[in-house]
């Protein structure tokens, strides 16, 4: 194969595309083993973006490297990572290091997250004079929802409309002299407005006058037998695989959850060359009571619903079915891949299990309000979607001065609500920060506002034509893993209850859950829904894990590096 990047992984020579990264190349490769955990289970890719931390593999030495973070641009040695694996010995130390050695920076206004929001909110605040530095832990700009082709190899699908969409954005932001710093890990929020962060293997420290937090969501996970085999993944993670690297997860896929992201993840991957066996939607089929939702769809929208029709178009002409009201109730390993048991969401009816190479779980997103949360930005419990919502005014100011926020780190609005919430939320930052507004940018406001509310009602009746119900424990066994990262099973998490004990923080103690890698991300929500149905109590800012610094793991080594 010309034009590639040679890998060494564990002896054998996995040829890679430049700008792919090493978890698409080794998924290309048939490889879906990247580490062992303490209890010698397999692990492999799950989340795709960073959050889950269980595609660790060591890199030319190095351990604990994230395959899904790691770009491949030169040959690379890896092998699978294993827990307590002896270090490697390090040489000489780096010298003491006090926070008065860090670098520093202090954009005027700090935008975190480059995603749609945080892009169009960049904009608009430049737009008015402000000077704005945007930084995002990805290695290119677009989020989740414009994130780019990082390939470009001959024979690989070319860009798409909503890539080349997310590509005018950026360039217009690069423009207009937004500066965007990629890789930048933000792993620190501290009152009254500074943040600490991790570029290129050192710290940085950043002082802002204004900060914008648009660090979007994360896929909910979906807690059954067998959800953390290698080879399953959330519909996020694959979308990436193909968005970014035109890479498959497997030959034959099933796509599980709730919500359109999972047709139009079908549509792509059929059209990229897989066989997907169905789509597995746990609402109902759209009834005739759904009709005054979809004509509010309709009319908010026309060409969200024509991207839906052609999805159905697409998955219908690859001979995927859809199954409405159905759910994944566990998942087993074969010698060939996987075998997915699904069941109804009502819990009655029949069984029924398909053969897999991998399966996708988009059941749902969980807000990245790590950050707001560590700075004290306050919260409201929404019990329709099951998730914290930011306490914002209209124009995105959080209860912190300084500090605005927006986008579906702020409770799920999706990226055409944040797009147009973006240029409000900007405008009001720059203007906060001094900066008198034009005709023009006044002009502008008006018709995002207007744009914001359509897609509001838009984002309304979609999640009426998708109502389905809450995650169960019920799906669990007692050796169903809560805590991925601790291994913590549902078992005993109810030893842990049948002690009495009814905070979270307890059982935390008690048992580790939320301890490892991701912080309690996947289990956290879950086990919170547990806690007050058994309780009987209402959820709410308080009763989920407090949130911690770092919000993410950062090495020691690059906390004492400057340089």
């Amino acid at each position: 194969m010309t034009g590639t990047i040679t890998i060494d992984f564990e002896g054998a020579r996995v040829e890679a595309r430049p700008g792919e990264s090493l978890a698409a190349a080794l998924t290309a490769h048939g490889v879906n083993v990247f580490r062992t955990t303490r209890c010698a289970a397999e692990r492999g890719l799950f989340c795709g973006m960073g959050v889950c931390q269980d595609c660790l593999v060591e890199i030319d030495g190095k351990p604990n490297q994230r395959a899904c973070m790691t770009k491949v641009d030169r040959p690379l040695t890896v092998r699978r990572e294993a827990h307590a694996r002896p270090l490697t010995p390090a040489g000489q130390g780096h010298p003491p290091v006090t926070i008065g050695d860090v670098e520093v920076s202090t954009p005027e206004l700090l935008v975190i997250g480059a995603g749609p929001g945080g892009l169009s909110a960049a904009i608009a605040a430049r737009k008015a004079g402000a000077e704005v530095l945007v930084v995002d832990e990805r290695s290119q700009a677009g989020g989740q929802y414009f994130k780019q082709l990082s390939v470009g190899a001959e024979g690989v699908s070319a860009p798409d409309a909503q890539h080349r969409e997310g590509a005018a954005l950026i360039e217009t932001a690069v423009g207009l002299g937004v500066e965007i710093k990629s890789g930048v890990m933000v792993w620190g929020a501290f009152e009254p407005n500074e943040y600490a962060a991790t570029v290129e293997g050192r710290m940085l420290r950043l002082l802002p006058k204004a900060a914008i937090v648009a660090t979007g969501a994360y896929e909910r996970g979906w807690p059954v037998p067998g959800w953390t085999l290698p080879g399953v993944m959330t519909t996020g993670a694959a979308q990436t695989l193909w968005r970014t690297a035109r890479r498959l997860p497997g030959k034959t896929v099933l796509i599980a959850g709730n919500g359109p992201l999972n047709l139009q993840l079908a549509a792509e991957l059929i059209e990229g060359g897989a066989r997907v066996v169905a789509v597995v939607e746990a609402a109902q089929r759209p009834s005739v009571a759904k009709v005054g939702a979809l004509a509010s769809m309709a009319l908010a929208s026309p060409a969200l619903i024509r991207d839906g029709l052609r999805y159905h178009a697409i998955r219908r002409s690859g001979g995927a079915a859809m199954l409405y009201g159905t759910i994944v109730a566990g998942v087993e390993k074969t010698a060939t891949g996987l075998s997915v048991k699904l069941q109804p969401a009502a819990g009655r009816g029949e069984e029924v299990r398909h053969e897999v190479d991998a399966l996708c779980l988009g059941y749902g997103f969980e807000p990245s309000n790590e950050l707001l949360r560590a700075l004290g930005c306050g919260h409201d419990f929404d019990p329709v979607r099951r998730q914290l919502v930011t306490r914002r005014d209209a124009d995105g100011l959080t209860d912190v001065a300084g500090v605005y926020a927006l986008g579906d780190c702020t409770g799920l609005g999706g990226a055409r609500a944040a797009l147009a919430d973006g240029v409000l939320v900007g405008i009001a930052a720059a203007r906060a920060l001094g900066h008198p507004l034009s005709a023009g940018l006044d002009a502008e406001a008006r018709r995002a506002r207007s744009d914001l509310a359509r897609h509001r009602r838009f984002q309304q009746a979609l999640w009426t034509l998708y109502a389905a119900p809450a995650y169960s424990a019920t799906l669990a066994t007692p050796e169903t893993l809560l805590c991925r990262c601790e291994e913590v099973t549902f078992g005993q998490i109810e030893e842990a209850l049948a002690e009495e004990m009814q905070l979270i923080g307890a059982v935390k103690r008690r048992t580790r859950v939320g301890m490892g890698r991701c912080q309690g991300r996947y289990c956290a929500p879950v086990l919170d829904a547990l806690l007050a149905e058994r309780f009987g109590r209402a959820r709410d800012e308080f009763t989920g894990f407090a949130p911690r610094v770092p919000v993410k793991p950062v090495a020691i080594e690059d906390l004492a590096r400057l340089g």
